[in-house]
């Protein structure tokens, strides 16, 4: 284990998370100020706070936060959800998932397939939207905390192979609960941009601890009471 991060500008070893949800998003109650608490209390060096549809809390969190914080959305398109990375302004919702990719690269952002196979997920992107993707896509999650069942991760572990992209180990984080158990532990040469966290995944390790699928109950709930205000 790592533990705390060790950077300067040429050089960082760390525990990082790569998709992270905040009060800014319909199901999390989780604060700014909670998350990176939290952040400290496990030792995660470098976070990626990825909203559904929104950058405004990555925003506020790169703000406050005394660790890297990589701006992203989960953005829901018409095929299903698509990640994209170190964003400098929030794709809208509702586009086709290539026309989504293409305006995270753009941006000179990362593309990021998120838990591609859960089928237990209302938004997880269709075969079609997938295949388009996969054309362009920079990281696959080879292990999301909150797939349902470990064969989803391994069938993503298989497509990233198969499409020679490199995997991350993220905990897809709706509560401080969740922040830190799973993570990917890499380290970047160089100063933090896509192309040196490309480079660094491609040597990472993966430490995947599945959160109880009952967990979903919770962000159901925190949807529900944010809609009834």
């Amino acid at each position: 284990m790592l533990g705390r991060a060790r950077h300067s500008r040429h050089h960082l070893v760390t525990r990082a998370d790569f998709h992270i949800h905040t009060e800014y998003s319909p199901d999390s109650a989780l604060s700014i100020r909670s998350l990176l608490q939290r952040c400290e209390q496990a030792g995660l060096g470098l976070i990626a706070v990825t909203d559904h549809n929104t950058i405004s809390g990555a925003l506020r969190a790169r703000e406050l936060a005394t660790i890297p914080v990589i701006v992203g959305e989960e953005i829901t398109t018409s095929e299903g959800e698509v990640t994209g990375l170190f964003l400098t302004e929030a794709i809208p919702r509702g586009l086709t998932a290539a026309e989504t990719a293409k305006r995270i690269a753009d941006q000179g952002g990362l593309v990021s397939i998120p838990h591609p196979f859960d089928v237990f997920r209302g938004n997880v992107i269709s075969p079609d939207g997938l295949a388009s993707v996969l054309r362009v896509a920079d990281v696959i999650e080879g292990f999301n905390a909150r797939n349902t069942f470990g064969s989803a991760n391994e069938r993503a572990k298989r497509l990233a192979a198969a499409a020679g992209l490199p995997i991350t180990a993220v905990s897809d984080s709706h509560t401080a609960l969740e922040v830190g158990r799973t993570f990917t532990e890499l380290e970047i040469e160089g100063d933090l941009t896509p192309r040196s966290l490309l480079e660094a995944l491609g040597q990472a390790s993966l430490i995947e601890r599945p959160i109880n699928p009952l967990i979903h109950l919770v962000t159901t709930a925190t949807k529900l009471r944010k809609r009834l205000g």
